[in-house]
Order: C-alpha cells, then structure tokens, then sequence
C-alpha cells in the first residue's frame, strides 16, 4: 500500500492490523456505552480497551466500498501504521456490520472493507499536540451531508498507549478507536472524513460510496 508523506512516498506492506475498540479517555462513558449496547444484545468486552485482529487486506484506498446487506456504517478513526521503526498517523473508517455486531464484534469487524486515506504524517511531528488534533466525518443523508462524528484526539486514549498495549510491531496498522456518532449509529450512502491539525495547519481527509449487495438465501 502506498501513501503520501512530507518526506515524499511511502510504499509499506502490512500484514497485521488490529483494530483497537472501547478505547475513550473517559472510562464513565465507555461504561454507558457498553450497557447501552448489551441492552441490544451486543456482549461486553472482555477487557478495556481490546484489540481484534483483522486481515490486513480489508484496507483499502478506494472510492467505493461494497458490503454485504444494509446494516453496515463507517466510523472516521486515527490509523497508526508501524514501517521500518516508524510510527506514522493516518485516517481510516473501521466499517462495520452492526447486525452481524449483535452476534460477534470480532466477526462484524472482519466482514467490511475499511477506507483510509492516502496521506500520513510523521507521528513525532504530531506526537506534541495530538489531543489538539480534530477528528469529524459526515455522512449523505436524505440528500444532503449531515455532521456524523466531531472531536478531537482529547477523547481518545493517548496513541502511544494504544500502540504498545495492542502490540503494534513493523508491518502493523492499527484503528485507534472513534468518537460517537451524532444521531445514533446508522448507514448512509455516502461517508467523508478527516483529521485537522490546526497546529501545523494540515489536513488528512477522504470520501467513499457504499454499494450494498444483497443477501442472496
């Protein structure tokens, strides 16, 4: 996979990706989340913050996604990935199958493809400032683009942590967790995202379609 750098291209081939889950600051709300979604019949995880491990291929840089049914829905989460002894920040969406959720996160997560974009920053020129750091996607709703997700860094555990503690090694990409969705979780056609850092004044985004295929019995 190929992606852009202030240092010119990085071309890296992954073969692990994890994708980090319960991962907010605010271990209260992380609670609350967690009843709300047993009340759903979504398991609780086994520990806090927890790491699945996906196949590295469900990565894509693309401007158009198909899944399976019409119960998937994206979520804008910062993207580590670990080359040559380097930690680099990106953006990617950790699409996921919420009915098939109900059944078994791991397995809802490993179902979807998950978009990233096709920048990265050097994660040490971020590393200073990275609870200054703005997260948001939209989604296409009955026609227009309504706001899905906006934050900062600041409400998700430090990166660093997430790293060491999901076992980020060269060759790994790891979703860091995401911020909640505005109205509720729930599909669109259409999903933007990105990553604003006002401090250096950059900014990190993407935009993809959802084709969704039918259930064939």
């Amino acid at each position: 996979m190929q992606f852009d750098t202030t240092q010119g291209a990085l071309d890296v081939t992954l073969t692990d990706l994890i994708v980090a889950g319960w991962t907010g600051r605010d271990r209260a709300a992380v609670d609350h989340h967690i009843e709300e979604l047993a009340a759903l019949g979504v398991a609780p995880p086994s520990q806090v913050p927890l790491y699945y491990r996906c196949g590295p291929e469900l990565l894509v840089q693309s401007d158009r996604i198909d899944v399976l049914g019409p119960d998937t829905s994206g979520e804008a989460e910062p993207l580590l990935i670990r080359a040559d002894g380097k930690t680099w920040l990106g953006l990617g969406s950790d699409q996921t199958d919420r009915a098939l959720e109900a059944h078994s996160v791991a397995h809802s997560k490993q179902v979807c493809p998950k978009p990233v974009a096709a920048a990265l920053w050097d994660f040490d020129e971020v590393a200073d400032h990275l609870d200054r750091i703005e997260l948001a996607s939209e989604i296409f709703e009955n026609g227009a683009w309504v706001v899905y997700q906006s934050g900062t860094l600041a409400s998700i555990r430090p990166l660093a942590d997430l790293a060491q503690g999901g076992g980020l090694a060269d060759g790994g990409a790891m979703l860091c967790g995401t911020l909640g969705a505005k109205g509720g979780v729930r599909p669109a056609e259409r999903f933007r995202m990105r990553l604003t850092d006002p401090v250096l004044g950059r900014e990190i985004a993407t935009e993809y379609a959802i084709r969704v295929l039918p259930v064939m019995a």
